[in-house]
């Protein structure tokens, strides 16, 4: 179910009491499958004037409050590809979204995605997932865990699989491709990695597959095995065809025993949740090259009222804060986490902490880690890992 689960907030400051969730209707029968050729079931494809295209001009904020303003420019001749499966967004009212692009998609596809266009041709599929309204239903007690797995089965793993074997169809022609998603979205690639790539002749296109906040299972201490028999994690920038899996938790506040993330599902005996820190693949600790938004969290929330620098309001889009954040791959107990480290300044103009937390009612969500901000967090990081990619992919196929 983890694959599942997005939360509703991620402001910094304690939130309003969240609107009650109205009981979502049982699972429909399966739905008629998606045209993928019509470009209108596409959040994002390379070329097109759609969400992609977003301003992400960064103010970067040093220690010492000095700053800068850093502009951004796609590549839009990159020699590779990159297909991206969004998180769990949609806040229609019943179990299942529909196919309409809405503000929730377009703000998680700029935050998470749209900066890889640096580095590779983005293609983004709308699917019809489990929304926010399920995940309170199921929370509350309104809905079993049954009948959102039942609607989950019928929808969003059927859309992505379709929309990726049109992708590999008709846009593809040879090129490698990285997979990137979110919690539910990690969850339906992991799907799809299982019965479509891993050891079928898909996988020779596959450069990586990041798979954020999703407990992807491997043997204790193992590359391979467990969710995946022939896709290995991966341990160095210019790897080909592995996988990055981690689920984020501020390391003065690890995982209590209810995180439904960092560990595997069902408690597999055996097994424990990959951990692969896109700021030190070698293993380690790293410092994340860190892209917040200054105006929504990943749920649209408003983040206006962050102070990234005292004295000064940050205007652009985006604020990246160099040096403040670190992280390295911990094991607790049954847990197995990436560890976020604010190395915090009080003397510095420049902020001390970083949002991030879900807050329900004014209580931080421990449980939830820093899931809403898995992707913020290292999104530096990872274009320089999928450039690092691109080149090797070139030049083992000139």
């Amino acid at each position: 179910m983890a694959g599942l689960l997005v939360a509703a907030s991620a402001t910094a400051q304690p939130t309003a009491p969240p609107p009650a969730a109205p009981a979502p209707a049982a699972a429909t029968p399966p739905l008629a499958p998606n045209d993928y050729s019509d470009h209108a079931n596409w959040l994002c494809w390379p070329g097109r004037n759609d969400a992609c295209q977003s301003d992400l001009t960064t103010t970067v904020v040093k220690a010492d409050g000095s700053t800068t303003v850093q502009k951004f420019v796609a590549d839009p001749n990159a020699p590779i590809d990159c297909f991206y499966v969004y998180p769990t967004v949609s806040a229609e009212p019943g179990v299942i979204s529909d196919m309409k692009v809405e503000a929730a998609e377009t703000n998680v596809v700029v935050q998470q995605a749209e900066r890889l266009t640096a580095k590779c041709r983005l293609y983004a599929p709308m699917y019809r997932q489990v929304t926010l309204t399920a995940l309170r239903g199921f929370i509350t007690g309104q809905l079993t865990m049954a009948a959102a797995a039942a609607a989950h089965a019928d929808t969003g793993p059927k859309d992505v699989r379709d929309a990726w074997n049109y992708y590999l169809q008709h846009e593809n022609h040879g090129r490698g491709v990285v997979l990137v998603g979110h919690s539910q979205g990690s969850g339906v690639l992991t799907g799809l990695i299982k019965t479509e790539i891993d050891g079928k002749p898909a996988q020779a296109q596959l450069i990586s597959a990041i798979l954020m906040g999703t407990p992807l299972v491997v043997p204790a201490g193992k590359d391979v095995g467990g969710d995946f028999q022939s896709v290995p994690l991966c341990h160095a920038a210019d790897q080909l065809g592995c996988v990055i899996a981690y689920s984020s938790f501020r390391d003065d506040s690890p995982p209590p025993d209810n995180s439904r993330f960092g560990r595997p599902r069902n408690g597999a005996a055996g097994m424990e949740a990959a951990c692969v820190n896109p700021a030190n693949l070698t293993g380690g600790s790293g410092e994340t090259k860190n892209y917040f938004s200054t105006r929504a969290s990943l749920v649209a929330g408003q983040m206006q009222s962050f102070q990234w620098l005292k004295g000064k309001t940050i205007d652009t889009p985006y604020v990246s804060l160099p040096g403040l954040t670190t992280a390295a791959c911990v094991h607790t107990g049954v847990f197995h986490y990436l560890a976020i480290h604010v190395n915090a300044d009080p003397a510095s103009p420049r902020t001390s902490t970083i949002p991030g937390d879900v807050v329900i009612m004014g209580a931080i969500q421990k449980d939830w880690g820093l899931h809403l901000i898995d992707a913020n967090l290292f999104m530096g990081n990872l274009v320089d890992i999928v450039g690092a990619e691109s080149k090797a992919w070139k030049a083992k196929n000139p």
